[in-house]
């Protein structure tokens, strides 16, 4: 990477979070004096090449590898499915590109540990989805809680879920969603989780309990309405964390939601409560709400705070939609600062899904071995 220049970035898949209105590609335009997309690579060379033309992207791909070798790149952003984050990332890693990739990480602990030691060897930048922690609302309510604005926090609840894709019109054959490997787990706990670690920090344990709600599901609308879908992941999934000192909080991570009301987030003190509605698939009501004992003397109360100082920020951050990792990415590249949306948070997180499977198998509470450290660049 030249100094001052944009990042050269290659885009691994050119599927719907590629090309969807609130995908990546859409909204690279608005950072393009920070990323600069110059290849893109899907196994349907056709389709790489159809949006090559739409975005104009130089080059066009057929796999990961022929990019990594026929691309003049800096950083990759991965956009593949979930059950192959870890082969792809680790590959990406090891032509010693920078990485910004969709959530999870990977789908075992030996891949995630792989992509950390090879980003710590190599001195290359890694942010993973979700993107929540990025935004200000979130980074607000972790100010909150550490300056003990409801005191000592006691549990929390936290709602991940919706209704699956094949509740909606999901432009794609769905069915890869509800197999083994992937599933409302990882591709809808992974929110709830990052943001309830990102607010209190990591987990010390996990139980869970998991199953089957519908062996058969039926896609009820967009191009494969009526296809009968073979479930053979969970498609239900409780999970509550244990932070230590009596902090709990409870994750659902399923495809049964199929409407809700009230905050996506609310976190109980001693001395109060935060309340967060929350985008993606947040609740009703104000972005951030906070209730205090004796918020004034006496006198306990709802306040929602004031965010005018950082409401340009939540606009940006809500209008760049998926293209936030790229400018995450280039953002902690360009001054050497560790990402909020770092690796060994990803970890971590990945490390509390296989745990969760693990707890619903066995019955048993089960201890996380990972941590993390976010910056305090909020404060």
């Amino acid at each position: 990477m030249v100094a001052g220049q944009p990042l050269r970035l290659g885009i691994l898949g050119a599927g719907t979070i590629a090309t969807v209105s609130v995908g990546v590609l859409p909204n690279l335009a608005q950072i393009s004096d920070k990323v600069t997309p110059v290849a893109i690579a899907d196994p349907v060379l056709e389709r790489a090449r159809s949006v090559a033309d739409t975005y104009g992207i130089p080059k066009a791909f057929g796999t990961l590898e022929e990019m990594l070798d026929g691309a003049e790149l800096d950083a990759v952003i991965n956009l593949t499915p979930i059950p192959v984050h870890g082969e792809t990332c680790r590959k990406i890693l090891s032509a010693g590109k920078h990485l910004a990739t969709e959530k999870p990480l990977a789908t075992t602990m030996a891949d995630a540990n792989d992509i950390c030691d090879l980003a710590a060897q190599r001195g290359l930048t890694v942010v993973c989805a979700p993107y929540n922690m990025l935004y200000p609302d979130r980074m607000q309510a972790r100010r909150l809680i550490r300056h003990g604005a409801i005191g000592k926090v006691a549990f929390a609840r936290v709602r991940s879920s919706h209704g699956g894709p094949a509740s909606g019109n999901w432009p794609l054959d769905p069915t890869w969603f509800y197999q083994k490997g992937s599933g409302p787990l990882y591709d809808m706990g992974v929110y709830g989780i990052h943001e309830i670690t990102g607010l209190l920090g990591p987990a010390k344990r996990v139980v869970a309990f998991a199953g089957i709600t519908e062996p058969v599901r039926t896609v009820r609308g967009g191009p494969f309405k009526g296809k009968k879908i073979e479930v053979t992941a969970d498609d239900n999934v409780l999970m509550m964390l244990d932070f230590g000192a009596s902090t709990f909080a409870v994750v659902d991570g399923t495809f049964n939601v199929n409407a809700a009301r009230g905050p996506k987030v609310e976190i109980y003190g001693r001395e109060g409560t935060i309340n967060i509605a929350g985008a993606p698939y947040g609740g009703e009501g104000p972005p951030l709400e906070i209730f205090q004992l004796d918020a004034v003397p006496g006198l306990g109360g709802w306040i929602t705070p004031t965010l005018r100082e950082v409401e340009a920020q939540t606009q940006r951050a809500f209008g760049l939609h998926r293209a936030i990792l790229a400018d995450h990415l280039a953002d902690c590249v360009a001054t050497g600062e560790t990402p909020m949306l770092n690796v060994d948070h990803a970890r971590h997180i990945l490390e509390i899904m296989l745990m969760a499977e693990e707890s619903s198998r066995t019955g048993q509470a089960v201890p996380l071995t990972t941590t993390f450290e976010l910056p305090d660049r909020e404060e």
